[in-house]
C-alpha cells in the first residue's frame, strides 16, 4: 500500500513499502506532468490507461531526443555541452523550484546536440532544456 503526503504546491512525499521518494506534479488535471527518479512523465492520470491498451496511451516518459522543464523553475546549473556523450542517469542538468534542487538525468544514452538553456535562467514548464542526437 502506497502513502502519499503533500509537502509544498505540488511536491508529494510518496512512501511504498517503507521506501519514500518525493515527486513532482504540475499541470492541469488532464495534462499532468510529473518527475520522478529523474524522469519527467506527462499525461492525463486521472483517465487510467487500459492494462494491453495500444502504445502510446496513459502517461508517457518523454522520449531520449530532449528534455523539457517538468514545471517552472531557474536553471542553476548545466552539467553538459553540445558534443558531450551521456549515459542513462547521467546529471544533465539541475533546477530549482519551491526552493528545492531537482537533478534532471538523461533518460538513455545519448549525445548531446544542443543545450537551450543556460545557468540562471527562469524556464517555464514545457520548455525543451537540452536535445540529444
Amino acid at each position: 500500500m502506497a502513502a502519499v503526503t503533500r509537502i509544498g504546491d505540488g511536491a508529494y512525499r510518496v512512501e511504498v513499502d517503507g521506501r519514500g521518494e518525493i515527486v513532482f506534479v504540475a499541470g492541469p488535471p488532464r495534462d499532468r506532468w510529473v518527475f520522478w527518479h529523474g524522469q519527467v512523465f506527462r499525461g492525463d492520470f486521472l483517465t487510467a490507461a487500459p492494462r494491453n491498451g495500444p502504445p502510446g496511451s496513459g502517461p508517457r516518459a518523454y522520449p531520449v531526443h530532449a528534455l523539457a522543464a517538468p514545471m517552472p523553475a531557474t536553471v542553476i546549473r548545466v552539467a553538459v555541452k553540445p558534443g558531450d556523450a551521456v549515459k542513462k542517469g547521467d546529471i544533465v542538468l539541475v533546477l530549482e523550484a519551491m526552493k528545492m534542487e531537482l537533478p534532471i538525468r538523461a533518460a538513455g544514452d545519448g549525445v548531446v546536440a544542443m543545450v537551450r538553456c543556460r545557468e540562471g535562467e527562469l524556464v517555464q514548464a514545457d520548455a525543451t532544456l537540452v536535445e540529444f542526437t
